[in-house]
């Protein structure tokens, strides 16, 4: 966790910079009450101490065609590390799987991956995931729509 101790300015500028990265200094410094300076100085604190990790565009994926969201749980033999490792290597280097958690139950890994019909989901999931070394099973949800997307944190007032 970072011990950077944040006040009520810090916060503003987080909060800010979440409904709108895309704010000059000048407009995010009049929202926060601070002068540009001052503004400027406080964001290069937060970026040096990785509380802002990245300023992202959120693209409309199935405007760019991807019509399938799924979800995929994948199981690895147990105690094959090489495997684990393989996989995560493979994985980081999918365009299409746009995350990839470890998770502790049933699997070892949840992706969220993307892609542009069924077809193309079943290819990779046969063809790309299934045939790696060290797979045990795969199985895939399909998404049939998308309720709430947020990428925002929950800060303090």
């Amino acid at each position: 966790m970072n011990n950077l101790e944040l006040d009520a300015f810090d916060w503003k500028l987080l909060k800010a910079l979440q409904s709108n990265a895309r704010l000059s200094n000048v407009a995010l410094s009049e929202q926060v009450n601070l002068s540009p300076s001052q503004c400027s100085r406080r964001l290069q604190r937060l970026e040096q101490s990785s509380l802002i990790e990245s300023y992202n565009t959120q693209l409309n994926i199935s405007e760019l065609g991807y019509q399938i969201t799924a979800f995929i749980s994948v199981t690895l033999e147990k105690g094959n590390n090489l495997a684990r490792q393989s996989f995560q290597e493979h994985v980081t280097n999918i365009d299409t799987v746009l995350e990839c958690y470890a998770v502790s139950g049933s699997c070892d890994y949840w992706l969220r991956v993307i892609s542009h019909n069924l077809a193309a989901l079943s290819d990779f999931i046969t063809e790309e995931l299934s045939c790696l070394d060290g797979i045990r099973d795969v199985s895939s949800t399909i998404v049939l729509n998308q309720i709430k997307q947020r990428s925002h944190v929950p800060l303090p007032n």
